[in-house]
């Protein structure tokens, strides 16, 4: 266990060289607690607990040092990509914003992620009406994801520095959030940009994956971890590029071994056409978990982005927040991308790691570049 003063070194680097904080500006550190029909096992029960206790200390540290910090805990939403509950909305934006949202008969359309496109664009010009009242940071410590949501998206709308880290086991304070970040910026960046030159990505990897990934109209990002300029978002640990894939095109079988924080019992088998799962084969228990989110919205089948680890400090295959981030690795999600470029909404994002992969970049004249091979980025 860190001792203090340790943990304030972690802490005092998160906000002054990941997030960098100014003079004046307000925090706020949510996190989540479990509900009662949850049941985590022992390990990932130890994990949370020590999840929620860290962002207490982070947002303590952040009240102490900085001088205005906000917390907020709540009930863990039903999965990563569902709206968080109004009490977050209201601390983060304030009351003037959540009156006008509520009057606007917005307000439950966006917590139900049932708002038409431009009831959206009307929350937005209500944001930035009153955009001074929005948080200047938020450091999301909860176990389920918001990093998918209307929340984070108008947050961020706002000129709002957000930091995502669902799934965060404290001990990546001392391991994988130490990376060198201006080095992970520049391979990062180098990676980018070798995608965005591709209109399609072929993913495949030893377990039987085969992926083919449209890219056609898409534009490629990257996380690295440096969340300073007005608006900024990405998760922490830091470390990938990635993109929507176009909607309606992606084919191919996805082989998944890992879920987000277990390794599973047998493989599940995913085949994909026109861009949705159309068939799952296995008998793990996640199969049943996914069948499930899959009737509740058939949006949940759409594959909703490519992404590609770049962070030489991440190891651990069983934590997915960190295992994306490993350095030659791919992920690929299902369900929600329409906070980064794509075009499906849904109360689910989910993302699926694969190791050892060979990822080619395909170009619109048909000519090709391998961008990893078996693993190792080759950039």
């Amino acid at each position: 266990m860190p001792d203090h003063q340790t943990s304030e070194v972690a802490y005092r680097r998160l906000f002054e060289t990941n997030m960098g904080i100014m003079p004046g500006e307000r925090v706020l550190v949510f996190s989540d607690t479990i509900r009662l029909d949850e049941t985590p096992s022992a390990s990932d029960l130890d994990r949370r607990i020590r999840l929620n206790a860290a962002a207490h200390d982070v947002a303590e540290f952040a009240g102490r040092t900085y001088g205005d910090a906000d917390f907020v805990e709540f009930p863990a939403t039903p999965a990563s990509g569902a709206e968080p509950p109004e009490e977050l909305w209201a601390a983060t934006f304030g009351r003037a914003i959540i009156a006008a949202l509520q009057s606007g008969g917005l307000l439950a359309k966006l917590l139900a992620k049932a708002a038409a496109p431009e009831e959206i664009d009307r929350a937005r010009e209500i944001v930035l009406e009153r955009r001074d009242d929005v948080a200047s940071i938020i450091i999301a410590l909860s176990n389920n994801s918001t990093s998918h949501t209307r929340y984070r998206a108008l947050a961020c709308a706002a000129g709002c520095r957000f930091a995502s880290l669902p799934h965060f086991d404290p001990e990546m304070f001392y391991t994988s959030m130490t990376v060198d970040w201006n080095a992970l910026a520049a391979r990062t960046a180098r990676l980018v940009e070798a995608v965005n030159g591709a209109e399609w990505i072929r993913v495949t990897t030893p377990n039987g994956t085969d992926m083919n990934i449209c890219k056609q109209g898409r534009h490629a990002g990257g996380d690295d971890g440096l969340l300073t300029a007005p608006g900024s978002f990405g998760n922490l640990p830091a470390g990938e590029a990635y993109f929507a894939p176009l909607e309606g095109k992606s084919y191919g079988t996805m082989v998944i071994e890992w879920g987000p924080t277990r390794k599973l019992d047998e493989a599940v088998v995913l085949k994909v056409e026109n861009g949705v799962v159309v068939q799952i084969d296995g008998n793990d228990p996640h199969r049943a978990r996914l069948e499930a989110k899959f009737s509740e919205n058939a949006n949940c089948r759409n594959i909703a982005e490519l992404g590609i680890g770049t962070n030489d400090k991440a190891s651990r295959p069983d934590n997915v927040l960190e295992a994306e981030k490993i350095l030659g690795t791919i992920h690929i999600a299902l369900g929600d991308n329409s906070g980064f470029g794509g075009a499906v909404s849904a109360p689910f994002h989910e993302d699926y790691v694969f190791y050892q992969p060979t990822l080619t970049a395909i170009m619109a004249d048909g000519s090709e570049q391998v961008i990893i091979s078996a693993g190792s980025m080759l950039l």
